[in-house]
C-alpha cells in the first residue's frame, strides 16, 4: 500500500513520515515545494518518494495521488499571517482539491488533520471536557479557525462508500522537534520577558497533544472501518493547568514564571487596534501579529475534550505521557541551543 503525507516539512506531517516508514507497512510519498527544508526528514528520506509540487496546484495533485491508497493531510496554513484569500487558497480550496485529486486516483481513505479551534466561538467561554457532539460556531474567532472548520465540513462531507474520510482535532501539538509551534512560540516570549500573565488568577485547563499521540491516532484511524464521516477530538491522557505548565517549564529552563498582569480593557482595547492593522494586506502577509482575540482565548479559556469517542472507533490510547513528552522536549531544546536561539527567527 502506498501513503501520501502533505505537511511533511512541518512538524507533525514530519513525524508522521517517520513514523509510517518505521513501520513499514506503507510506501511513502510526500507533496513538497522546491523550497521546503526537509532537514528533519533526513533520517529517512533515502526512503520516501518527494513529489515536487505545490496544494494549491491541481496538477500537482494529481500527481501527487497517483497510485495512493492513504492520505494523511497536514499541511495548512496555521498561525495568523496571512490573508483572507491566502487561508482559503491553502486550507480550504487546497484540501477539497486534494479531496477530489485522491478519490480520482483510486485512494480508499483520507485522514485529515483538524483542530479544536474550528469549534471555538468567537463570543464563546470555557469548554469543559466536550465531546464531538459540539457544534460549529456562527462566529469564529479567526481566519485559521474560519478556514479549518470549512476544511473538515468539507472532507467529511466527502465521505462515501469506496473513500473513507475522518478528522481529527488535536490541540496545541508539543514535543521534541518542535521549531515553531504554540508552546515554544509562548516559551521564547518568556524567555525575552515578553509573555504577560493572562490568567488573572483563573486556573486554565487544556487538552494539549503530544505529537506522538497524534500520529499514533492518525495511523490508527486510517485502518479503522468506524470512522467514516466522522471527527474526533484527540488529547493527552492529563488535563493541563496552561499557566501552571508555562510556569513550571519556564522555570525548568531558567526563565521567570509570567506574573505582568496588563489591565484587561486596555488588553482588549490593544488587541482591537491590532486586528484593524493586521487587515492591511502588507502587513498580514509579512508578521504574525503580536497579540490577537484568538491567542488572549486560548490562554483564557478552558478547553477540554473527552476522547471516548476516538477510543472506541479506533483504540485510541495515549502513547506518550506529559512528564515524558517533557523530559525528551527539554532535552531536544537544549540541543538546539536553548529556546532563545530556536525562535529568534520566528516571524
Amino acid at each position: 500500500m502506498k501513503a501520501l503525507v502533505t505537511g511533511a516539512s512541518g512538524f507533525l506531517g514530519g513525524a508522521i513520515v517517520r513514523r509510517l516508514v518505521a513501520d513499514g507497512v506503507y510506501d511513502v510519498a510526500i507533496l513538497a515545494r522546491p523550497t521546503s527544508n526537509l532537514g528533519d526528514l533526513e533520517g529517512v528520506l533515502d526512503r520516501v518518494e518527494v513529489i515536487t509540487g505545490d496544494l494549491t496546484d491541481a496538477g500537482s495533485l494529481d500527481k501527487a495521488t497517483e497510485g495512493v491508497d492513504v492520505v494523511f493531510h497536514s499541511a495548512a496554513r496555521v498561525d495568523e499571517r496571512g490573508t483572507r484569500e491566502q487561508f482559503w487558497a491553502e486550507n480550504v480550496n487546497a484540501t477539497t482539491h486534494l479531496l477530489a485529486a485522491a478519490r480520482r486516483n483510486g485512494a480508499s481513505r483520507f485522514v485529515f488533520i483538524s483542530s479544536p479551534s474550528a469549534l471555538m466561538d468567537r463570543d464563546g467561554g470555557d469548554q469543559v471536557n466536550v465531546d464531538e457532539s459540539l457544534p460549529y460556531p456562527s462566529r469564529y474567532l479567526n481566519l485559521y479557525s474560519e478556514t479549518k472548520a470549512a476544511a473538515e465540513r468539507a472532507v467529511l462531507s466527502a465521505n462515501s462508500e469506496g473513500f473513507t474520510t475522518c478528522a481529527l482535532r488535536p490541540r496545541a501539538i508539543w514535543g521534541a522537534g518542535d521549531r515553531s509551534g504554540p508552546i515554544v512560540r509562548l516559551l521564547g516570549k518568556a524567555a525575552d520577558g515578553s509573555l504577560p500573565d493572562l490568567s488573572y488568577g483563573k486556573q486554565v485547563y487544556a487538552s494539549l497533544c503530544h505529537v506522538d499521540n497524534i500520529v499514533d491516532a492518525a495511523v490508527k484511524a486510517a485502518s479503522s472501518d468506524k470512522v467514516g464521516g466522522k471527527a474526533y477530538f484527540v488529547a493527552d491522557a492529563e488535563r493541563t493547568d496552561v499557566w501552571g505548565f508555562l510556569g513550571e517549564v519556564a522555570g525548568q529552563l531558567g526563565y521567570a514564571k509570567p506574573t505582568r498582569q496588563p489591565n484587561q480593557r486596555v488588553l482588549n482595547a490593544v488587541v482591537s487596534v491590532i486586528e484593524t492593522i493586521w487587515r492591511i494586506p502588507a502587513v498580514a502577509t509579512r508578521w504574525s501579529p503580536p497579540l490577537s482575540r484568538y491567542v488572549v482565548a486560548l490562554m483564557t479559556r478552558t478547553a477540554t475534550y473527552d476522547t471516548s469517542a476516538a477510543a472506541r472507533d479506533f483504540g485510541y490510547v495515549p502513547v506518550v505521557d506529559r512528564a515524558t513528552g517533557l523530559h525528551e522536549l527539554l532535552a531536544w531544546l537544549e540541543t538546539q541551543g536553548g529556546v532563545e536561539e530556536l525562535t529568534k527567527n520566528i516571524r
